[in-house]
Formats: C-alpha cells, sequence, structure tokens
C-alpha cells in the first residue's frame, strides 16, 4: 500500500496544536514509580504495535487499548487514539484526549507508542484499526488543521452522551474528529457539527446498563463521571448511551468497506 506523507508544515501545525500538553503525558497519577514488569510490557507491546504499523502500510490508523476490566459491561478496549508516522523522525506517535488523573477535565496530547502503553493496563493487547488510503489522506489533513483542538472539550466525562456538547470523553473525540474528516471538507468545525453529521451517518453509540445505586456512587465519589447530560427518561432506567471503542469501530467498518482491524497480543 502506497504511504502517505504528511508534509514537514502539516507536521509543525500538529505539534503547535498538541505539544504544550506532552510533558505530562503518560505519568501516573500516583506518586509511586511503575513496576519494572509492567513497564517491560507496556513497551514490548509497543514495539510489537509498531512493527504491525509498519507491516500494514499504513500512515495514519486508530489504535485501542485495554486499559481497564470492562468485561461486565461486555466490552474489551477502554481507549482510543489516533496513530500517526512520523517519517521525519521515522517512528509513530499517538494523538489522543487524556484524563487528567481522575479529575473533571482532560488535555489533548502527542506522544509515542511507549508512553500510550505505560498506562495502569488491564490486557497487554491492542487493536488497530486501519483505514482506507482516501480516508488516511483525510485524517492526516484534519490532523494537520486547529479541528483537533475546536473539538476538543475540556469538560471531561468517562461516561457522557453521545449526543451532547456539555462534557466529552477520550472516545468521543476520537469519533467526532473521524467525523470532521469523513465529511466535506470545511463542514465539521465544532463538536454540534460533528454530533449533527454523526446522527445523519447513522452512527449508533452503545448502551450500557447501570442501575441507579452505582450511579450515585460514581456521581458523589469520581470528579470525572457524570450522568446529567443523558437523556432524563433513559438515565432512570439505567440506559446510557455512550462513546465506547466497540462502537466506534463498528461505525468506522460500516463507513469504510476497506478498513481493517489488527489485534496485536
Amino acid at each position: 500500500m502506497r504511504r502517505l506523507i504528511m508534509p514537514a508544515a502539516a507536521l509543525a501545525a500538529l505539534l503547535l496544536v498538541l505539544l504544550p500538553h506532552a510533558a505530562r503525558a503518560g505519568n501516573s497519577c500516583e506518586d509511586k514509580p511503575l513496576e519494572l514488569q509492567s513497564i517491560v510490557k507496556g513497551m514490548d507491546l509497543a514495539l510489537r504495535t509498531s512493527r504491525a504499523l509498519d507491516e500494514s502500510g499504513a500512515q495514519v490508523a486508530f489504535i485501542a487499548r485495554a486499559g481497564q476490566d470492562l468485561s461486565k459491561y461486555r466490552l474489551r478496549y477502554s481507549h482510543m487514539a489516533l496513530a500517526w508516522r512520523d517519517e521525519e523522525r521515522q517512528r509513530w506517535l499517538v494523538v489522543h484526549e487524556l484524563n487528567d488523573c481522575g479529575s473533571a477535565t482532560s488535555a489533548l496530547f502527542n506522544e509515542g507508542l511507549g508512553n500510550f502503553f505505560l498506562d495502569d493496563m488491564f490486557l497487554y493487547e491492542a487493536q488497530l484499526v486501519i483505514p482506507s488510503p482516501e480516508m488516511q489522506a483525510r485524517l492526516a489533513r484534519v490532523l494537520s488543521a486547529s479541528t483537533p483542538r475546536k473539538l476538543h472539550q475540556s469538560s471531561y466525562n468517562m461516561l457522557s452522551y453521545a449526543y451532547s456538547t456539555r462534557y466529552q470523553n477520550s472516545n468521543q473525540w476520537v469519533l467526532e474528529t473521524y467525523a470532521a474528516a469523513s465529511a466535506e471538507p470545511g463542514r465539521v468545525e465544532t463538536r454540534a457539527e460533528a454530533q449533527a453529521w454523526l446522527q445523519q451517518s447513522g452512527f449508533r453509540p452503545i448502551t450500557v446498563e447501570i442501575p441507579a445505586m452505582t450511579r450515585l456512587g460514581a456521581r458523589m465519589f469520581r470528579a470525572n463521571v457524570a450522568f446529567d447530560d443523558h437523556p432524563y427518561e433513559r438515565r432512570m432506567a439505567g440506559q446510557i448511551d455512550t462513546v465506547t471503542v466497540d462502537s466506534v469501530v463498528r461505525f468506522i467498518k460500516a463507513q469504510d468497506k476497506q478498513a481493517r482491524t489488527i489485534t496485536i497480543r
């Protein structure tokens, strides 16, 4: 597959948008250092993921990790990002939204694959989604513009409603960035425009069943969880419609018939 080369000016624009936050990326919220075994496993997964990306021939791809045990919700991967090839330095970088240590805020980061897997991992496994060459070119154009910053909402909610701009979770930022790349140039520059395009294009969030007592406990003791952006009747029924890795992958593959997935274990 022919590689898509991002021009030097485009890379510079991307770095100016995202690098001011990079010094905080990958840092643990706890004062204790990561265990050596976790570092070794994380770096090994990063190396194997880098090789898989190289072998795919891609220039831009989606990448997901299993940072939490979500099996009770029938979900495997918890967090998704965009990976892009820095041709000048011959390495892969990851662009994503990260919650600031369990707080109610987030920021965008541009960091290496190693950092991406040095978080507290539940499974040392990754999933890649390789879009078509055309979609990779569209994503490269969006990432080199100011659009990713415009689509970022710093008010973070792990379980944010898929069709509200009040909060945002990390997978939602990826999805809305995908919407900007998929739509006609200039059509999607705000979150409201991204969500309107997603609704028109048939995106369906995954419903997570969360009973009232669990919702109450999460709201009282976790700053990064809220439910007040969800429709009242759905919320009271314990039906939380949010953006997950699974829902993003499902939508991408429905929109892009050439998209393919790769699992690294």
